[in-house]
């Protein structure tokens, strides 16, 4: 493979591909002799990066269809370098950095996930005891893949799960926050894990800390997704346990990503708590805890999530998509002296400074279940810490695509900047002044009453745009004005903001 082939497959911080053959359209990338040289590449990284000269690297994976054989090739790469292997079979991306916390005994992780996408995909995310490695590092561990320089030897193998220890340090941590045993005995929370690696949260942390988990479902592993798609961004997958909590009457749902470093909650009445809601209720948990706090976000988070955090006590600090940009923000904020406990993303990417800024749905979900308990004892929903959490009348996302074989990225870079110019000329619209990424724009109330942002997708040929609105029929104003706008570039798909109109 040559250089550009292996730095194809780099997507952010970690790698991903296509991983089994079948999909008309969607040929293999994420090869055999690809994974091996990337294994054995991150080895020598890792080394190199730890300063121990065979290092032990823990391998896990989650459901995925083609899971056992990607790691069976990184733990025979890894080897025949001399490294040795601990196999920890199916995992959350959480626990593999957690077990490098923890004396397990490995001095590196590899994950094989590629969380949401569909089941031909799959991929890898690699972490050392600092955290997850940042995007420099990805280019750099390809880089050696495609150099292929790497050391002979013969290291060795050993099976061994961390998901009891991860589950039991979760468990713990409501127990000491609660001051008893069973917190949550005599109430129902279910769990959908969409068969993905979360399952064991039903039976390692909610059963023992006294929950009733009927209703619970798809927890068996299933890398096919007979189901639905293990994502909480996903309507019909946030329909699915949106029903569980009804027809169960549960106190609380719990849906969980593939590899589990997302979540997303469903109240008692059926109504989810995802994207701002979660944002909320989190934020007005360690809001209480600590005044004055910069609760980072990324840049699609409505206005009134703003009004929310500051009548919290605290400072909403919008940032650029991707979670590692928002957890890099919040750190970058702590070293200035401002505190900044959390950084979170709508999608459900969520990370507190309290847990090492690891972007953990598990984590995150533990969290909300000690405020439901505490709530519960003073006779309190849980959602009563979002009551007045200011909501949008009208909400919105139009994906536009790009035709095929064009740079994109500078097509899309010339749209914004041109739409910048044409905001900045037009008298009732203004541009916002936390305008991270793409543009922001405002519209007056006869106009549509709302905001847009217009952006570029992180990865992929695709220019998202979000809506919101206060006033009804407020999207279709602010998308018949974008419309007007974007139409005029034939290389831009904008059937997607039409069908707004």
């Amino acid at each position: 493979m040559t250089k550009q082939q292996f730095l194809k497959l780099k997507n952010g911080t970690d790698v991903r591909g296509t991983a089994i053959a079948g999909v008309e359209n969607d040929p293999v990338t994420l090869t055999d002799e690809a994974v091996s040289a990337i294994a054995k590449a991150f080895y020598v990284w890792a080394a190199a990066k730890t300063g121990i000269q065979s290092p032990t690297i823990a391998v896990g994976h989650d459901s995925r269809l083609s899971a056992g054989h990607i790691s069976a090739l990184v733990a025979e790469a890894i080897t025949g370098c001399g490294g040795n292997v601990i196999l920890t079979g199916l995992s959350s991306t959480p626990s593999m950095f957690m077990l490098l916390q923890d004396g397990f005994g490995a001095d590196a992780s590899v994950m094989i996930t590629a969380s949401h996408l569909p089941y031909q995909k799959n991929g890898l995310k690699f972490f050392v005891k600092e955290g997850g490695l940042e995007s420099a590092d990805i280019t750099e561990v390809l880089e050696l893949a495609a150099a292929g320089n790497f050391p002979a030897g013969t290291g060795k193998t050993e099976t061994r799960s961390y998901i009891q220890t991860y589950a039991d340090g979760l468990v713990d941590k409501v127990r000491a926050a609660c001051g008893e045993r069973e917190p949550l005995k005599g109430k129902r929370i279910l769990v959908d894990a969409g068969n993905g690696a979360g399952g064991f949260y039903a039976e390692l942390v909610l059963k023992p800390l006294g929950a009733d988990t009927t209703g619970s479902q798809f927890l068996e592993p299933d890398g096919a997704f007979p189901n639905h798609i293990p994502n909480p961004e996903n309507a019909e997958a946030m329909q699915s346990v949106c029903e569980a909590v009804k027809k169960h009457k549960a106190d609380f749902g719990i849906i969980f990503d593939t590899d589990v470093d997302r979540a997303g909650a469903v109240a008692a009445n059926g109504e989810e708590i995802n994207r701002n809601r979660l944002i909320a209720l989190i934020s007005a948990i360690l809001l209480e805890e600590k005044k004055g706090a910069y609760i980072v976000t990324d840049s699609v988070t409505s206005d009134g999530l703003a009004k929310f955090i500051a009548s919290r006590g605290g400072v909403h600090h919008r940032f650029k998509r991707g979670y590692k940009n928002v957890i890099n923000e919040s750190k970058r904020l702590n070293a200035e002296g401002k505190y900044s406990p959390l950084a979170i993303e709508t999608s459900g990417h969520a990370a507190l400074a309290e847990n090492y800024f690891l972007d953990d749905g598990a984590y995150l979900v533990t969290r909300l279940l000690i405020a439901l308990a505490k709530c519960a004892k003073e006779g309190k929903e849980l959602t009563s810490l979002i009551a007045d959490l200011p909501e949008p009348a009208e909400a919105a996302e139009a994906r536009l695509g790009f035709i095929p074989d064009c740079d994109f990225k500078a097509l899309g870079g010339g749209v914004i900047e041109d739409l910048k110019a044409f905001v900045k000329k037009t008298d009732y619209l203004s541009p916002s002044p936390d305008d991270r990424e793409g543009v922001r724009i405002n519209f007056d109330e006869a106009h549509g009453d709302g905001w847009a942002l217009v952006r570029m997708s992180l990865h992929e040929p695709i220019m998202p745009v979000n809506l919101e609105s206060d006033g009804a029929g407020g999207i279709k104003k602010i998308a018949a004005e974008l419309y007007a706008f974007l139409k005029e570039y034939p290389f831009l798909n904008t059937e997607k903001l039409k069908n707004l109109l």
